[in-house]
């Protein structure tokens, strides 16, 4: 069994960092320009654009065709829809814990959704579910946790188990799947621990992903065609402690943006080094995932939790469980593949 224990993670004197004021959100810099392109001192502003508390809200996708962003509440067991011109989150519940939502062909409404040990495809209007598929049979305590279309339009997603006591999990549980278009389901790998945030670089060839439980984010060989991932290395690493990675998304010059649960903010990677360009902190601790989106793919919409912190906790934070939008970050995103099958 393995638990967290330790500090927060620490800030890097050598990256850039957000500071929050009275009036939002700055831009320090006091590092370099990356190679991919100079960010020099854009105006960075954080709004809480969600203000309903929820208890997990994770895997943010924007919907281009109708202009909203869709994303799951885990606990809650719904997928959730919010556009910038409504005042109401629409839901569907599926009566399992939904780990991840994504974009199904090219018609409105349609998606592809892992809920418990379960992959199926959600009709938003009759609010059915066709499942396809069930995995982990043999290990019922597993459940569905992050997913993401492959450039390819497969559906890859991992499973988890759930924790044994706050904190603590079993460790090599997790299993990563692709849900190919024929409805068959291959495994790309097993005894993960905390399988988690997932994206493709710009020239498709390479594969991050996030174990939680290594406190890591990994890098593997793509190849596309075959959907299959190969020669795994570590990219980056968090310190062993109270933050661990979790949701990540690919901006549009292949640096990642990676989402750091009880470490209250998002840091950018360079794909090359794994060194941390930037942080953006977020006014709350459990920040769980992140995805750019709006008309020009220019704002960063972030989820985040409300379970697993105190009452104490909660009254210190009130916008624990908001999704909020980051814009004047200087970088634009991509458009989220939809599965195709």
């Amino acid at each position: 069994m393995l638990s967290r224990k330790g500090d927060p993670y620490p800030r890097n004197s050598e990256t850039t960092s957000l500071d929050a004021t009275a009036r939002g959100f700055y831009w320090r810099s006091s590092a370099p320009s990356d190679s991919a392109g100079s960010m020099a001192s854009p105006r960075v502003q954080i709004q809480a654009v969600v203000t309903e508390r929820h208890r997990m809200g994770e895997c943010p996708v924007w919907e281009e065709a109708t202009g909203q962003l869709v994303y799951v509440d885990i606990h809650a067991q719904t997928v959730c829809r919010w556009g910038p011109h409504s005042t109401k989150v629409q839901a569907v519940h599926l009566g399992h814990r939904v780990g991840c939502v994504a974009l199904r062909g090219q018609d409105k409404g349609g998606y592809v959704v892992a809920a418990g040990t379960c992959l199926g495809f959600l009709d938003w209007d009759s609010e059915q579910v066709q499942w396809v598929a069930q995995l982990d049979r043999q290990k019922p305590h597993n459940r569905f946790n992050d997913g993401k279309v492959d450039p390819a339009g497969r559906f890859v997603a991992g499973t988890m188990p759930e924790p044994l006591a706050p904190g603590v999990w079993e460790p090599a549980q997790g299993s990563l799947y692709s849900l190919q278009g024929n409805h068959s389901v291959l495994r790309l790998a097993d005894r993960l621990g905390i399988p988690n945030g997932l994206d493709w670089s710009t020239d498709q060839r390479t594969f991050y992903h996030v174990d939680s439980l290594d406190y890591a984010v990994h890098a593997y060989d793509y190849d596309v065609q075959a959907g299959t991932i190969g020669n795994r290395r570590l990219l980056f690493q968090l310190p062993p402690g109270r933050a661990m990675p979790d949701g990540l998304c690919v901006d549009s010059v292949g640096t990642l943006w990676v989402a750091c649960i009880d470490g209250g903010k998002i840091i950018r990677l360079d794909p090359q080094t794994g060194s941390c360009l930037c942080t953006v902190d977020l006014p709350v601790t459990r920040v769980t995932s992140c995805c750019f989106g709006g008309p020009d793919y220019s704002d960063l919409y972030v989820t985040s939790a409300a379970d697993g912190l105190s009452q104490e906790q909660l009254q210190r934070e009130p916008q624990a469980g908001h999704v909020f939008k980051v814009s004047g970050l200087g970088v634009r995103g991509r458009p989220c593949f939809p599965f195709l099958g």
